[in-house]
């Protein structure tokens, strides 16, 4: 990127999208690297819980009407975005990602 460019990382809270990512945090927010601004907190909705807990449950209340209407099941099958976003399933670890991610310390 040109020096003077502005990243901003929203993916930071999952690797990130830049080479030169690295986490910030709401009280120090960016940093500058090979003339490039940074910003990467992570978790950016904690900046607005409320605004953030309502446009979450905006965006689930069709699939958990979906689930109620046709049952987990069903709904699972039929639709891979929600299937690719469970985590946990019949108490194993459903999701590849964290299944085969490394034990924290």
């Amino acid at each position: 990127m040109p020096r003077g460019s502005v990243a901003v990382d929203v993916a930071i809270d999952q690797g990130g999208c830049f080479e030169t990512s690295r986490p910030t945090t709401h009280q120090h927010p960016v940093f500058t690297e090979a003339g490039v601004v940074h910003y990467c907190v992570t978790n950016i909705p904690a900046m607005v819980p409320h605004s953030a807990s309502l446009a979450l449950s905006a965006a689930l209340l069709r699939y958990l009407m979906r689930m109620a209407r046709l049952g987990v099941e069903t709904s699972l099958r039929d639709d891979p975005a929600l299937a690719g976003a469970v985590n946990i399933r019949d108490g194993q670890i459903a999701l590849p990602s964290l299944r085969n991610a490394p034990a924290a310390a």
